[in-house]
This record gives C-alpha cells, sequence and structure tokens, in this order.
C-alpha cells in the first residue's frame, strides 16, 4: 500500500515540477523481469499456502536480495534510486539479522494474523534483534499495516525516481540533432 501511495506522490510532484509522464515511458531498465519475479515470489511467500511452508521465509530473503542487486546495479542510470537500495538493504539487514523474519510490533501483530500473513513475521520482543528497524510505524489508511523505517526509505526513494524520471530531458535538443547529423 505504501508503495502505491509513492508512486502517486511522485507523479503529483513530477507533474508539479514541470515533469511529464512520457520522460516515465522512455525509460530503459536492465532486466525489468527481475523485479517483477522478485516482487511475485515476494507477495507469495506473504499469503497462505506458502506463508505456512518452513523455510518460505528465504525465498522472501532471495527475492529482497534480488530487488537490493537489482537497484544497486541501476544506480548510475536511475537518479534517486540509492535510497530505495538503502531501504532494501535496511530491511534485508533486519531480516537476517532475525532468521530470515522480519520483526513486527505486538499491536500489529493480530491485524497481519487475521489477514493471514504470518510468513516472513516474528513477533517482536527481547528475543529479537534491532527492534528500531522493525516494523513498528503503523500509517492509519485502509487496512492496518506496519511499516518498517527501510519500507519508508524505500516509498521516498520510488517518489523522488519517479519526480527526477519525470524532470529528466531524455530526447536531445534541436542544437544536438543539428550538430550530430550535419557532418563539419
Amino acid at each position: 500500500m505504501i508503495w502505491l501511495a509513492a508512486l502517486a506522490v511522485g507523479l503529483v510532484a513530477g507533474f508539479a515540477t514541470g515533469g511529464k509522464v512520457g520522460n516515465l515511458a522512455r525509460l530503459r531498465f536492465r532486466w525489468p523481469w527481475l523485479v517483477v519475479a522478485a516482487l511475485v515470489v515476494r507477495a507469495a511467500t506473504i499469503f497462505p499456502p506458502l506463508n505456512r511452508i518452513d523455510g518460505s521465509q528465504w525465498a522472501y530473503v532471495a527475492a529482497l536480495t534480488a530487488v537490493l542487486a537489482w537497484t544497486i546495479w541501476h544506480i548510475e542510470r536511475l537518479p534517486g534510486i540509492w535510497l530505495v537500495a538503502a531501504g532494501s538493504a535496511i530491511n534485508l539487514f533486519e531480516i537476517a539479522a532475525n532468521g530470515g523474519r522480519m520483526p513486527v510490533a505486538p499491536q500489529v501483530a493480530s491485524a497481519l494474523v487475521q489477514r493471514g500473513q504470518v510468513g516472513q513475521y516474528t513477533l517482536m520482543g527481547p528475543g529479537t534483534h534491532l527492534n528500531w528497524l522493525a516494523d513498528w510505524i503503523v500509517l492509519r489508511w485502509g487496512p492496518v499495516e506496519a511499516y518498517s523505517p527501510g519500507d519508508l526509505i524505500v516509498a521516498v526513494g520510488i517518489a523522488v525516481v519517479i519526480v527526477l524520471a519525470m524532470r529528466s530531458r531524455t530526447e536531445p535538443d534541436e542544437t544536438g540533432r543539428r550538430i550530430v547529423s550535419d557532418p563539419p
């Protein structure tokens, strides 16, 4: 949900600063299917029946690792993507420190259990590590969801990437075309 909000904020801010949605359409990514596949694996391991299989949390970790690697690979190509990489790295570090599961604050754990989202989570407590990086931030729109500081950094990064991409000039100006097409 937060990523969709970040997308919307990025689009609005991009338009407000004179950006064009056509610039987004001209972006070229390396291996875009890798991100799509990683997000599908991530989603599959959150919901039943895969979230009930012991060890599925490592598929979640692998998907997050793939997203992190992809964002790092695109740092020079996509301005602002380093924020998405930083947030993903924070989340990956937190999950790895807790046996492949993200600690979640007790006040939101019951809402996640009711929706069947227990696969990649563990209840935050004295036995979990780095709780300040865990899912403890609650944003009150739609269903109750907990977010980590890393999730918020990823969301800001998505919005920044969209704004910068919408504002970038991907077409050469008239002078550039003339210089390239007219030999000396």
